[in-house]
Formats: structure tokens, C-alpha cells, sequence
């Protein structure tokens, strides 16, 4: 079974203060033309995206020199909601290492990355960490989580729809756009079970 954990672009939610996908399309057939085109307008962390340590680290790698093995691979979903605090990022890791499936983390529910749990998921080795808001640390003040996650070299999957997802091991697939010197990317991601 495959499951889309992906937003729909044009109608996706926005961090506020990124500016809002905008598609126009050029060439109509209904108006003569040949084909359809469509040109788009968008921020590289509208939607269901990826972030490169880039994005907060100015000399981290940008998302065409993260590995794919970030994106791809087993991962284990987690629910939760509210604060993760680092006992429960240790919870999320025992259960996760019991599937089989420790090195990409998803947390479903309204969960928000604190700083503690952010070393205890770097500690522990983990290639991404992914989460339902636009940003998986607390969305006032988000930099120090995405320093610990991304100084470690852990990517993040942010924006993706895990409300209709059981706790568990899953394939993800989330391969972002080879979008080069880019400090993220949207991203199709989906999970296989």
C-alpha cells in the first residue's frame, strides 16, 4: 500500500512570512495553443519540503549534496502531540530501533521538537527527522533545534500528513528536487507499507 504524506502544492499550508505558491498557467489549448504549460512560483519550503543544513548553516551542505539515502529508506512513525522532551525522543528511539527502522523518524500529531530532544535524536545517529508543521521546532523560535538537527547533518521533512498513519515501520520515499545550491526543496513524499 503506498500513502501520499505529501500537501497539495497551491493550496499548502505557508510559514508565515514565506511568500505563497503561485501557479499561471502560459499555454492554454483551450485558447489555441498547441499544449499546456504551466509556470510556477514557489518558496523551496512551501508545503510538504525538505530542509538542507544550509538552510541555517551558511556553509552546510545545500540539498543537492545531501545524500539521497537521507530521503529514502525505512523510517518509523510516531505519534505524539505536544512537546517532545528528550525521555520521549529516547521512547520514539527504542521503539523505532525495535522495528528496525531507527534512522528516519517521523512524528505524527501536533509535536513540537524541543531542543533537548533534538540532541538525543542527533546522538543517536539519525539521518531525518520529519513532523506535520511547517517547521519542527517550536514555530516562534525555531533556530536552535534546526542547528542541533542540521549541524549533525539531520535532515528535516516538514509539512507532511500522517493523520490518517498508524504508529510503525514504513518505507519512505521523500527525495527532494536536485534543486543545486538550494537551502531545501519540496518534496512527493509517501510511505510504503
Amino acid at each position: 500500500m503506498i500513502i501520499d504524506i505529501s500537501q497539495e502544492v497551491f493550496s499548502c499550508n505557508v510559514f508565515e512570512g514565506d511568500p505563497l505558491p503561485v501557479r499561471r498557467q502560459v499555454r492554454k489549448m483551450d485558447e489555441g495553443e498547441l499544449y499546456n504549460l504551466t509556470e510556477l512560483s514557489m518558496c523551496a519550503h512551501n508545503g510538504t519540503h525538505t530542509d538542507a543544513p544550509y538552510h541555517f548553516i551558511n556553509d552546510g551542505k545545500t540539498i543537492d549534496q545531501v545524500s539521497l539515502d537521507h530521503f529514502i529508506g525505512d523510517c518509523y512513525v510516531a505519534r505524539h502531540e505536544g512537546d517532545v522532551s528528550a525521555e520521549d525522543a529516547e521512547t520514539i528511539m527504542k521503539k523505532a530501533e525495535a522495528a528496525g527502522a531507527s534512522k528516519r523518524i517521523l512524528i505524527a500529531g501536533k509535536a513540537v521538537v524541543t531542543a533537548e530532544a533534538a540532541r538525543v535524536f542527533a546522538a543517536h545517529g539519525i539521518l531525518l527527522i520529519g513532523n506535520e508543521s511547517q517547521t519542527v521546532g517550536p514555530e516562534n523560535a525555531p533556530m536552535e533545534v534546526h542547528l542541533i538537527l542540521l549541524g549533525a547533518e539531520v535532515v528535516l521533512l516538514e509539512g507532511i500528513v500522517l493523520k490518517e498513519v498508524e504508529e510503525g515501520k514504513y518505507f519512505l520515499s521523500a527525495a527532494p528536487l536536485n534543486l543545486g545550491g538550494s537551502d531545501g526543496s519540496p518534496c512527493r513524499a509517501v510511505l510504503i507499507r
